[in-house]
């Protein structure tokens, strides 16, 4: 990602596209920011998964975690 385009021209660029690119556009996007937002869920389990293995974490009940938070 050298050549980040600046959100302005990218603006500017889909623009220039007809009716049809501008859907195809939205469709790719929404399905990659779909992948991403995945793949961050995916690591934080991991790392809650590793936290929980090396003892820095215990389980809790929603109704622990509810009184730990609004206490």
């Amino acid at each position: 990602m050298a050549d980040v385009m600046p959100f302005g021209e990218v603006i500017e660029a889909a623009d220039q596209l007809s009716l049809t690119e501008k859907e195809r556009l939205v469709e790719i996007l929404s399905r990659r920011i779909i992948e991403e937002r995945r793949n961050e869920l995916a690591k934080d389990v991991e790392e809650a998964n590793k936290e929980f293995q090396e003892g820095n974490a215990q389980p809790t009940t929603p109704d622990d975690l509810m009184k730990e938070i609004t206490s």
